[in-house]
């Protein structure tokens, strides 16, 4: 049964400041998109438009879980998790006053994920050994990787089939951003699960992608059909390639 998110001449905003201008992506069953763009591009504003928490002014926007459509322009984020939608965000937005295993309960709260709490508890802290050693830690008193490995298993525990993460290596040391993406790449399989990444770290983003998006000022400027024709792209050359 296929999932995929499909998004067509998007537009939308902050008020009066538009800040997509007439975004077209797909992202098809069992893929990883990468959407390339530096800070300020748009890729954060993106995502909040595919989980409900901005409007679209214009533009088509609409998700396939199991085969079945659903338009996502007007939807509440509560309804679009509830779809099989999970969010890994921009900065991870933990509870940092919360721990680890409260952490994770959170993530579990969608119907169909609370049957299954107890085998994605399991399958969280088995990914994530040390989410096991600090499941009674305060999710605030961890480093950056680790906080990032607990938004990723979080997003996890949702029983996703539709997962978007935002920047998972920002403000990461590189040995922690290789974990997290690895793991990405591997909880992805295991999970058969569709996932639209946005990146702009290059080098990172090809070990797990299967093709991609470069936004620039929130147009896409470039679709690469394939990572080798997106990283010979001049864009990718000049920004992310240092050429």
């Amino acid at each position: 049964m296929a999932n995929r998110i499909v998004i067509n001449n998007l537009e939308a905003g902050y008020g009066s400041v538009r800040v997509l201008h007439g975004i077209s992506i797909e992202v098809n069953d069992g893929e990883t998109v990468v959407l390339l763009g530096t800070n300020g591009n748009g890729k954060s504003t993106l995502f909040k438009c595919i989980m409900g928490m901005i409007p679209p002014t214009a533009g088509e926007l609409y998700i396939e879980i199991d085969s079945q459509r659903t338009d996502l322009a007007g939807m509440a984020t509560e309804d679009i998790v509830n779809l099989g939608v999970a969010l890994v965000p921009e900065g991870r937005r933990l509870f940092p006053m919360l721990t680890v295993e409260e952490n994770l309960l959170l993530g579990a709260y969608r119907a169909d994920a609370r049957k299954d709490i107890d085998r994605n508890m399991e399958f969280c802290l088995e990914a994530f050994p040390i989410l096991e050693e600090r499941k009674h830690q305060l999710a605030g008193s961890m480093s950056g990787g680790e906080q990032q490995m607990l938004a990723v298993a979080r997003a996890l525990m949702s029983s996703p089939k539709v997962l978007l993460v935002d920047e998972p290596s920002l403000g990461l040391a590189p040995i922690f951003v290789s974990r997290v993406i690895a793991k990405i790449k591997e909880l992805k399989e295991i999970y058969n699960l569709t996932v639209l990444m946005a990146e702009q770290n290059f080098n990172q983003a090809v070990k797990i992608a299967d093709r991609g998006y470069i936004i620039v000022h929130g147009q896409i400027e470039f679709e690469g059909k394939n990572i080798e024709e997106l990283a010979s792209h001049d864009l990718v050359k000049k920004y992310y390639l240092g050429g």
